[in-house]
């Protein structure tokens, strides 16, 4: 419990870890907020960088995981979507929409493309290039801002 109770009051890479993994997911919290802090306070940019990264990467891979296996109850049972449009839907995602994963780092419209390229099974290392990608250059853009800004 006092690991706990230390975690969730002092910045550390643990924290920003869990942070990250939690706001990739369905969870409404970001963690860019504690990487700029973190860097402010004297942490590694780098390490806040691939720390956050990692994070994120990985709480992006698990709505991937959760659109794959849930895909039939939340086709079924949340949408409602018929045979032919889901058929529909699947091309013109597969066709065009795997690059959107570039954007998953996106707040509102991140998660839902990481359960969609689960949903309609983009490969996984298509999906892992593209969402480790997109969220490495946000964290690094904004480790990069938050640098300069210090620095003034």
């Amino acid at each position: 419990m006092e690991l706990l109770h230390n975690l969730s009051l002092e910045p550390s890479l643990p924290v920003l870890f869990i942070l990250s993994f939690l706001a990739a997911t369905v969870v409404p919290i970001g963690s860019e907020w504690l990487l700029m802090v973190m860097i402010l306070t004297g942490f590694s940019p780098s390490h806040t960088v691939i720390t956050a990264t990692i994070g994120n990467y990985l709480g992006g891979c698990t709505t991937y995981l959760i659109g794959i296996y849930g895909s039939n109850f939340i086709i079924n049972k949340l949408l409602r979507i018929s045979n032919e449009e889901l058929i529909r839907a699947k091309g013109i995602y597969k066709k065009y929409g795997s690059w959107s994963l570039l954007l998953s780092w996106l707040p509102i419209v991140g998660d839902p493309l990481c359960l969609l390229a689960g949903i309609f099974r983009i490969g996984f290392v298509r999906f892992s290039l593209l969402i480790f990608s997109g969220k490495f250059l946000r964290y690094t853009t904004l480790a990069i801002l938050t640098v300069k800004i210090s620095r003034g």
